[in-house]
């Protein structure tokens, strides 16, 4: 992970309320690193919801093409006022026409939300939205399920493969062939380090899914590298090439914990 990338994860400390104009100005320098993003028109499409329906476990998604032949590297995921506002980052072992995902995250209160695709050449092309929320504070709010619970099935993982629809495979033919969305339940709580223990009612220590590195039929693809703005139990859907046979997840998180999880899928 980039060492700037790694300063502004870390930068889970609750801050005062700040202007949407102030956050996004704070943290894209050092997303850009200098550079001057584009406007990516058609290029870079965002599914999110106008209003959160459960502020604690909302899908988001993002589709990156990249212009004029150029080949996606990376996607950047940013929820400017949640506590940590750089939500994710997927990151491509080989760079690749396109790059489609989406992931469960937790939204503190209503926020601009930017993604940022960064192709292999170096060019940068940002997309804006704005996601409202229904008040509940998701960040701070108590975990779903009690403590012993989580621990005891934490790092357990489900794979699963589905055929894209029909929109979905022609976009995807369009561009060499992913044709199918690998999904990925990691089991895990999330923990924001602004729950308390409803009964000692001290916070809980921050702790979440650090990493996740996605294998196809033995190779690196991609990996994901997360925060607390993932939800509790995340799950995370990639667009894969067609003829993938075997997916392997491997997930670390902040304690250190590792955990693997392969399926084969004959059928596609």
């Amino acid at each position: 992970m980039r060492p700037v990338l790694l300063c502004l994860l870390l930068a889970a400390t609750p801050v005062p309320a700040r202007s949407a104009e102030i956050a996004w100005d704070g943290i894209a320098p050092m997303l850009l690193e200098g550079r001057t993003p584009l406007p990516a028109g058609e290029a870079i499409r965002i599914a999110s919801p106008y209003r959160t329906e459960n502020d604690a476990r909302t899908v988001i998604g993002v589709e990156a093409e990249g212009p004029g032949g150029r080949l996606i590297q990376r996607v950047t995921v940013v929820l400017d006022e949640n506590p940590m506002p750089v939500s994710a980052v997927l990151e491509l072992a080989r760079p690749h026409p396109r790059l489609a995902f989406d992931i469960t995250f937790r939204i503190n209160g209503p926020t601009p939300l930017h993604v940022l695709a960064e192709t292999a050449d170096g060019e940068a092309y940002l997309a804006e939205g704005f996601v409202k929320t229904s008040g509940q504070g998701a960040c701070a709010a108590p975990p779903g399920t009690a403590p012993e619970a989580a621990l005891a099935r934490l790092g357990e993982m489900r794979l699963e493969m589905t055929p894209l629809g029909a929109a979905g495979r022609l976009a995807a033919l369009a561009h060499g062939g992913p044709e199918a969305r690998l999904g990925i339940g990691i089991r895990h709580p999330s923990l924001s380090g602004q729950q308390r223990d409803q009964v000692t009612l001290l916070f809980i220590p921050m702790r979440y899914v650090e990493r996740l590195e996605v294998d196809l039929d033995g190779q690196p693809f991609a990996a994901l590298t997360g925060s607390i703005s993932l939800s509790e139990n995340p799950e995370i859907g990639l667009d894969v090439p067609a003829g993938t046979r075997r997916a392997e997840a491997t997930m670390t998180d902040t304690d250190g914990t590792v955990a693997h999880a392969g399926k084969d899928f004959p059928g596609y």
